[in-house]
């Protein structure tokens, strides 16, 4: 019943999600660890009070409206999308034919291949170096029918200036450059500005990370109005519910309340740091809410097995690039501080059987 290349695919597989009645500390998906604005549960509160019989607006206009104030980006520029997930897979469905070419840095954002798997599109995975620096040269030489750059990165955390990607966008002379900005609140800075100097550029953002509103899965698309006319094709008449946009709207009208969690996510990913640090793990400088712990040479899935046995959920890849990595989302300092009690006694004797083993 199946189309032979679905029945080869794999499957995105997501983090781990707590059953109902689970106490689990939940490092594994970056959400987060704060609620969200107090308008947004007002917002929501009066929005399940009125009608729910009628559909949703089919252009999210409420919401559209409230990313335009606060980005100054106009609303003909803006499309909104069930989490930046679903706008990634309308830009796929809208660019590329089977055959098509899709380009990005690897390791990176994983459902990049399964939604390229879906189009039967050909991946062109350029590998990242040890310090996670994106190859923009081999990005723009490839010269793929679309080009991605999640920034900052994930798994990594890692940012690539503005700058970078502006010259990157111009050398692909109008082929699509889709910049994945899900974590870029936590970063120093952003690509809005690419917008008005570079017609291929489509920028991605989610109220899932910032805004702690993973659950109501709310994204937006920013690029040239006849690229949001063209996504508008491949999109669901109403793929999001009245509820979703009254939270999303409320959201951003709140970026004071966001601002104030992403500083203390941001204080907390410094300590964290450190202390990973101090245990022996490689860091690479995180811009986004989450850290990439690495032990060189050594596989973390006991440890990442130990800490599930302590309650503790992160994020372990199984493959050649990340089986020396945990991916950690930061959580509350309370959070991080039962991590740290349930990661010092597992990784010390680790690091202790290394010592050893160096010195004969």
């Amino acid at each position: 019943m199946f189309r032979e290349s679905i029945k080869k695919m794999a499957a995105y597989k997501p983090g781990e999600q707590p059953r109902a009645g689970q106490r689990l500390v939940k490092l594994n998906t970056n959400e987060n660890p704060y609620p969200p604005s107090p308008r947004v549960r007002r917002a929501v509160a009066s929005a399940a009070r009125a009608t729910l019989r009628l559909y949703p607006a089919p252009r999210a206009d409420e919401f559209v409206e409230a990313a335009s104030r606060l980005y100054s980006v106009p609303s003909k520029m803006i499309l909104a999308g069930n989490g930046s997930d679903e706008l990634l897979a309308m830009v796929f469905r809208a660019v590329l034919n089977r055959g098509d070419t899709v380009a990005y840095p690897v390791p990176t954002y994983s459902l990049y291949d399964t939604l390229a798997a879906v189009q039967e599109a050909k991946v062109i995975r350029l590998p990242l170096p040890r310090d996670f620096r994106v190859p923009l040269d081999e990005l723009a030489k490839a010269r793929a029918n679309l080009t991605i750059i999640c920034n900052p990165n994930s798994p990594s955390g890692t940012m690539t200036p503005t700058v970078e990607l502006g010259r990157l966008a111009r050398r692909l002379r109008g082929r699509m450059l889709l910049i994945d900005e899900a974590y870029v609140d936590f970063a120093d800075e952003h690509a809005l500005s690419l917008l008005s100097r570079h017609r291929n550029v489509v920028i991605l953002r989610t109220l899932s990370k910032s805004y702690s509103l993973a659950g109501m899965r709310l994204g937006l698309c920013f690029a040239r109005a006849d690229v949001i006319g063209g996504l508008m094709k491949v999109k669901d008449s109403y793929n999001l519910n009245r509820i979703a946009l009254a939270a999303g709207a409320a959201a951003l009208s709140d970026t004071v309340w966001m601002r104030r969690n992403v500083a203390r996510i941001r204080k907390t990913r410094t300590a964290t740091e450190r202390r990973l640090g101090r245990l022996g793990f490689e860091l690479p400088e995180s811009s986004a809410n989450f850290v990439l712990a690495r032990m060189p040479g050594r596989s973390m899935a006991p440890i990442a097995a130990g800490l599930r046995r302590a309650g503790i959920l992160v994020r372990y890849f199984a493959t050649p690039l990340l089986r020396d990595a945990l991916r950690i989302s930061i959580g509350t300092d309370g959070e991080m501080a039962t991590l740290f009690r349930a990661l010092e006694p597992l990784v010390k004797p680790a690091a202790a059987r290394m010592r050893t083993v160096g010195s004969r």
